[in-house]
């Protein structure tokens, strides 16, 4: 990245420390670099309009006057736009513990330094920085009625779009996970930020869950007829599988398109699988005896207790996406990541890692022994229609 154009603060109160910094960013190729000596000056200066803003503020955290973590809650508060890298002479733990908070904060942070600084440390971290007009999230679009969501699900704008699972070992897909999207006649392609609310607000998410059902299990018959039998995953909510008549719909479900149910797993978040409830256990239970597949979504997000764990007829093991963004680069996250793979090959379970983004992501899971991978490094959702000649690139590419 060139950072010729972009305004850096260095704010460190050993003078020593601070010009060895300021060099650093100069070797880099830095011309705009700003420098000041505590915890108020510092707040000043990002405060104040200057041109450039500043992009980038190195914080030391034992500033004087005004220390690191007193600064990034006060930041926060103001909304400062200024992208933020974190020093410290504490250990890795514990700064990785001060990136969770500047970020529960909603401060934008690119990362933490234990001391001394070196220069590769802070090139990588400053090749994270993308400049906010980049950075910033596309709007959500139009948001529905529950009304026009039951007309669109009557009228079948309802489809799943498909997101692939990868083998670490051996890049073989091994599997589909189902996303729900509308394909609104007006305004294209939709996501669930259109329609999750209202349908969980009428207690109706069954609706979309059946849609998603009967779609991806005719789809997986299609796929199966041209040659490429590939297991699917659907994604349900705990009142869609609790409901009494599930078993026997489900079923009929399979039976109609003649899938085998070894075909299909059903994939629920943590919260609502681990359970005391016998009767849903059972219906757990049930449905593994037929030959469905379990896996626990979201794992390590909710409050898990591992002897309920234990007690869940699962399959695999889905580790949440904030385990795997950037556990290549902070100890703790690994640490925690690879607990998670431990957990899952003790049990004898499959492991998933959701949100594999970058090949580092990929490489670094390969080497923990994760079983399989997704992420758009691989592939975003695609509709049904694409997926043979993705499959087809992916085989060349393999």
């Amino acid at each position: 990245m060139d950072i010729a154009h972009l305004h850096f603060l260095v704010a460190e109160a050993d003078q020593a420390q601070r010009l060895a910094v300021v060099d650093m960013l100069g070797k880099l190729g830095a011309s705009q670099v700003s420098e000041v000596p505590d915890g108020h000056s510092t707040l000043r200066f990002l405060n104040e309009s200057f041109a450039p803003a500043v992009d980038i503020a190195i914080v030391d955290l034992s500033l004087p006057g005004m220390d690191g973590l007193e600064l990034i809650r006060t930041l926060a508060g103001q909304n400062c736009r200024s992208r933020m890298i974190v020093v410290g002479a504490q250990p890795s733990n514990l700064l990785f513990s001060v990136e969770t908070m500047a970020q529960a904060y909603g401060l934008d942070l690119l990362g933490s330094i234990a001391k001394p600084v070196t220069v590769a440390r802070l090139q990588a971290l400053i090749e994270n920085f993308v400049p906010p007009p980049q950075r910033s999230e596309p709007p959500h679009g139009p948001t529905f009625s529950f009304s026009d969501i039951g007309v669109g699900l009557q009228a079948r704008q309802f489809e799943p779009y498909f997101q692939p699972k990868i083998e670490l070992a051996t890049g073989q897909v091994k599997g589909l996970e189902t996303f729900a999207r509308w394909e609104h006649p007006e305004h294209g392609v939709l996501g669930p930020h259109a329609f999750i609310d209202a349908l969980e607000q009428h207690n109706r998410i069954d609706f979309l869950d059946w849609t998603m059902i009967e779609k991806s299990v005719e789809r997986c018959r299609e796929f199966q007829d041209k040659g490429t039998p590939i297991p699917i995953s659907i994604n349900l909510a705990q009142e869609t599988i609790a409901h009494p008549g599930f078993i026997q719909q489900i079923t009929a479900c399979v039976q109609r398109h003649r899938v085998m149910p070894d075909y299909i797993t059903f994939e629920m978040p943590e919260s609502s699988v681990l359970t005391t409830d016998p009767s849903f256990l059972e219906r757990l239970v049930r449905l593994r005896m037929m030959g469905f597949g379990l896996a626990i979504d979201d794992y390590g997000t909710g409050r898990s207790n591992l002897q309920l764990l234990a007690r869940v007829p699962f399959t695999e093991l889905k580790i949440d996406r904030s385990f795997v963004d950037g556990a290549s680069k902070k100890r703790a996250l690994g640490t925690v990541l690879s607990s998670c793979l431990g957990l899952a090959r003790s049990l004898d379970r499959m492991s998933v890692a959701v949100g594999v983004e970058t090949r580092q992501d990929w490489d670094f899971l390969q080497g923990l022994g994760c079983t399989y991978a997704q992420g758009y490094h691989i592939a975003k959702p695609m509709e049904a229609e694409a997926f043979p000649g993705w499959l087809e690139d992916w085989r060349h590419f393999f």
